[in-house]
């Protein structure tokens, strides 16, 4: 199925979220969480990313994980991945026990698509200490796609993870999966990329872009995805297709902000003082821009409103 019309077919049943210029929200994607072997490559930012979303969690904010926050494909027992970072799931409990997480599927965690399967893995988890199953994310939602509507203006943001039109990792993620469980993942391990990943391959990476940038164009709403693993703000002008980047780079982490009615694309990665000490900084690339920026009232000629300006 094109990408439009899967974009079109998700956009109607996705999970709505009312917010103003209060309200704040971080958005990451692609964070990849494994096993911690040396195929996990969440593992060398897991220090920077917990410090990030404590960070967050202090300051007041709503985190969305906008999809493949489980390297499910090449760790399919999600217990394995609960147990290797512990400290990790423990930050996201207090998120949801304060009514603050929404966590989108992926391709790479599609399995989170079924009820029973997140009822089994999420709802509760063993803990060693006492020998007893205790309450993880009991009743948790995991979602497709988010509508975030503003309150007063009425201006959307579609949030999606990406993958959604590009055919080995939608209609036929299971072939992608395969693959990646049973020859990638062994061949990652000495350095060879799944050519079949956007987020490996420039071509793919482009494409998928490029119609995420035309549904942006021909509904004027805001869209934030993850996917490709190339962070996306836009310039004044262009098609407001915004993504977050990953958690995987060898250098530190990347997310969105939205905070107080304003859009911020920013970095956290490791420094170090003259001394030698090292440190954790945020760092922002680009904004902040406020949301208006993106939006006005007129309809286009589906009836739709906010156009790009």
């Amino acid at each position: 199925m094109q990408t439009n019309k899967r974009l079109d077919q998700i956009f109607k049943s996705a999970f709505p979220v009312p917010f103003d210029d209060t309200s704040r929200f971080v958005f990451f994607s692609d964070v990849h969480r494994g096993d911690d072997s040396l195929s996990d490559e969440f593992g060398r930012n897991r220090h920077i990313y917990e410090h990030a979303l404590d960070h967050y969690y202090r300051h007041g904010y709503t985190y969305i994980e906008v999809g493949d926050g489980d390297e499910l494909w090449e760790h399919p027992n999600y217990e394995h991945i609960l147990t290797a970072h512990r400290s990790t799931f423990d930050l996201l409990k207090k998120y949801f026990d304060d009514g603050r997480l929404l966590i989108l599927y992926g391709n790479h965690n599609i399995q989170l698509k079924d009820p029973n399967y997140v009822k089994k893995n999420l709802y509760y988890t063993y803990d060693e200490q006492s020998d007893e199953m205790i309450p993880l994310f009991p009743g948790i939602s995991i979602h497709e796609a988010l509508i975030l509507k503003h309150r007063v203006t009425n201006q959307e943001i579609f949030v999606v993870h990406g993958n959604q039109g590009d055919m080995l990792n939608d209609q036929f993620w299971w072939i992608s999966r395969f693959m990646v469980q049973y020859i990638w993942r062994f061949l990652h391990l000495v350095g060879v990329n799944y050519a079949a990943s956007p987020a490996k391959n420039r071509y793919k990476r482009h494409k998928v872009e490029i119609n995420y940038n035309k549904w942006n164009e021909r509904h004027g709403i805001m869209l934030i995805c993850g996917h490709t693993h190339r962070p996306k703000f836009p310039k004044p002008g262009e098609p407001a297709y915004f993504n977050t980047g990953c958690c995987m780079h060898p250098r530190g982490i990347t997310c969105l902000e939205l905070t107080d009615g304003v859009i911020s694309y920013v970095s956290w990665r490791v420094h170090s003082k003259p001394d030698g000490t090292m440190y954790i900084r945020k760092t922002t690339i680009q904004g902040p821009k406020p949301l208006s920026c993106f939006y006005k009232t007129e309809p286009n000629k589906e009836g739709l409103t906010g156009e790009i300006r």
